[in-house]
Formats: C-alpha cells, sequence, structure tokens
C-alpha cells in the first residue's frame, strides 16, 4: 500500500520536533554544566584549592629519589618473618592464616602485599585518566585544571612506586579482578559529564586503601621496611587528594537538582560496598594457589561479623562527609544498612574507629 505525503510529513515534524527538543534540552546541560566548572565566583574554594596545589609544589616524592631501593633495609627475601601479615589485615587476623606454617605465611604476605600494592597501581592509573579527562574541559584560569594536573603528576609517581615494589617481591600478582580491568577504559569517561558520580567513585577506592594503610603505621610495628616507607608516602601524599574530593563535592552537590541529589545519595553506598570490597578483596587465583578453604574466602568477604564491622569503619568518613552534603535521606539510610556499611559517622577525619571497652565504675 503505497505511503500517503501527509503520513511521511507528520512523520517527520515528529521527527524534528524530537530531535529539537533534544537539542534545546542538551544545550541547557550543557550550559548549566559549564556554569559548574567555573568556580571564580568562589574565592574560599579557590584559595583552598591554591593551599592544596602550593603543597604539592612544596612538598612532593619522587620514586626513585626518596626511596633508596638498593638499601639494605629494604632487601626482599623469601624468607623474611617480616612478611607475616599482621592483625591490621583482614586476612592476616584469621585462625586459619595464623595456623599455617611460617614459609606458608610468609608466602601468602608476600603475595598480599605486593598484590594491594598492583591494584592501587592500577586505581591509580583509572584516576589519572578521569583527571586528565575533567581537566579537559576546565575553563582558562580554572583553579581545578591546575590542582588536577598537580594530583596527576603525583600519582604517576605512586604507579612507579607501587610497581617498583611488586617488582622487588618478585611475585606475579594480578591486581584488580578482571571484571574491573575491563571497566577500567570506561569509568573515566564519567569524570566530564558525570563529575560528582566519578569523585564519589575515586572515594570508594581511596579510602578504603588511606584506612588500611593508616592502621599499618598506627598499629602495625613488624611491617618490612619498603611497606612501610610506600605506605606513609603514599599517605602524605593521598591526604590531599582526598580532601580535594571531599572539597569538590562541598562545593558541587549542594547545587544539584533535588531529583540528582536523590539518585546519587542511592548511588554511594552501592558503589563504596562494591568498589570498596573489590579493592581489598584478592581475586580467585589467590585463593586457588594458596588452597584457602571458602570459609576464610567468605571471611575475607566480609560475610563474618567481625569483617563486616571492618568494612562499615572504612566508611565512616564517607558517611560523616553524606551527612554534610544533605545525602542520608531515609531511603539512602536503608540502602547503606541493605550494603552493610552503615554506622556511626566520624566526628573528623582520619578518626580511628576503636570500639568501646567497658569499664567499672
Amino acid at each position: 500500500m503505497p505511503v500517503a505525503l501527509g503520513d511521511i510529513s507528520r512523520l517527520l515534524g515528529v521527527v524534528l520536533l524530537a530531535i529539537g527538543l533534544a537539542a534545546l534540552v542538551g544545550s541547557r546541560l550543557v550550559k548549566r554544566w559549564k556554569r559548574s566548572m567555573d568556580v571564580s565566583d568562589d574565592a574560599g574554594y579557590a584559595a583552598t584549592l591554591a593551599t592544596l596545589s602550593e603543597a604539592s609544589v612544596r612538598r612532593h616524592f619522587n620514586p626513585y629519589t626518596d626511596i633508596d631501593w638498593e638499601a639494605n633495609e629494604f632487601a626482599v627475601t623469601q624468607h623474611d618473618p617480616r612478611w607475616v601479615l599482621s592483625a591490621t589485615d583482614p586476612f592476616g587476623s584469621h585462625r586459619w592464616y595464623r595456623g599455617q606454617p611460617l614459609e606458608k605465611q610468609i608466602a601468602i604476605g608476600m603475595w598480599r602485599q605486593a598484590n594491594l600494592a598492583k591494584v592501587c597501581a592500577h586505581f591509580e592509573s583509572i584516576l589519572i585518566r578521569g583527571l586528565m579527562q575533567y581537566a579537559f574541559w576546565a575553563p582558562n584560569g580554572s583553579p581545578e585544571y591546575r590542582y588536577c594536573l598537580h594530583e596527576a603528576i603525583e600519582e604517576c609517581n605512586h604507579i612507579l612506586m607501587f610497581q617498583e615494589m611488586v617488582n622487588r617481591i618478585g611475585v606475579d600478582v594480578p591486581g584488580m579482578r578482571r571484571w574491573l580491568r575491563w571497566l577500567s577504559p570506561l569509568a573515566p569517561l564519567a569524570a566530564g559529564p558525570l563529575p560528582n558520580t566519578f569523585f564519589f567513585g575515586v572515594l570508594a577506592g581511596e579510602v578504603p586503601f588511606d584506612h588500611i594503610q593508616t592502621k599499618v603505621l598506627r598499629e602495625d610495628t613488624s611491617v618490612h621496611p619498603i611497606v612501610r616507607k610506600v605506605v606513609a608516602i603514599h599517605l602524605a601524599e593521598e591526604a590531599r587528594h582526598i580532601s580535594f574530593a571531599h572539597e569538590y563535592l562541598r562545593k558541587r552537590v549542594p547545587q544539584l537538582l533535588w531529583g540528582s541529589r536523590l539518585w546519587l545519595s542511592l548511588y554511594v553506598p552501592v558503589v563504596m560496598r562494591v568498589l570498596g570490597q573489590a579493592m581489598v578483596v584478592p581475586p580467585r587465583s589467590f585463593f586457588t594457589e594458596f588452597g584457602i578453604p571458602r570459609s576464610v574466602r567468605r571471611h575475607l568477604n566480609f560475610s563474618a561479623p567481625d569483617s563486616r564491622q571492618a568494612m562499615r569503619d572504612m566508611f565512616a568518613d564517607i558517611r560523616m562527609l553524606c551527612h554534610e552534603l544533605g545525602l542520608m535521606n531515609p531511603l539512602a539510610l536503608l540502602v547503606w544498612r541493605l550494603c552493610r556499611i552503615d554506622g556511626r559517622p566520624s566526628r573528623h577525619r582520619s578518626e580511628p574507629q576503636r570500639m568501646h571497652q567497658p569499664t567499672s565504675v
């Protein structure tokens, strides 16, 4: 049956109208996005970024000048008991691990430390690509542009440092889980159109390592010197990076529309749980290589009560930030509880999460 000319004209009219509406909505979104990237009207925020940038200039580290890799104290040997995991590590505190022969504890500890370093290197690579994606669209004169470049430079040095540590340990570890490695080219693309989503994802990867590494420096005195040196350097510079993510979100999130804030409040606990666990829990090859029982794997997957509490403690700072940003509505609190990472927020950044012991009066 021949198509009537009127039907064709009506169809073309509908298509053109849809294209016009999409272009109008798209242009408004782009204008709003560009306005949000202009921070020249906020002197306090610009001053904070200037302080962070100047700190990167005054105090920064180079992995090949600030670490003497050839020093005797940093030598890596296969029978060094300092590679035994301590109770600060979620796996090192398990009774199955403590019941293994010393040689196996050392081998597991070396594999574990090397893989954590490799995961850090993989994550820093994703972060650098995201920072470059965001900085690409930043307007001229933006203080965010300068700081993003400073942070990217420091993250490149961190990758070199972590990879050198992996090479010195001499264990061929995979790093991130396979599905995260496959998604790694796509994640940085969100930094342009969805920067709030991206920077919360950044915190989901940075905060677990910051929490674990801080506990290492506070509580663990037997760790190998090469681990202690790398962790100390990483924590010193990572504090600036986490501060920037916090300040960025404090600047942007309150300006979002109600629906966007609601969506973000539901997204945050999910990404914290998924990425936090993916960062900390080793890949399947780790459990296969060392014949680790399924029950121990469940413990490390935060199924046991004490390990679930450890996961909750990791994100106390994020809960504090979400309370400040107004992202802790009743529905969001339910999602935090379903993800099993709810709890008391920190009173200040990096507050030690200690169990309160009962005292006699």
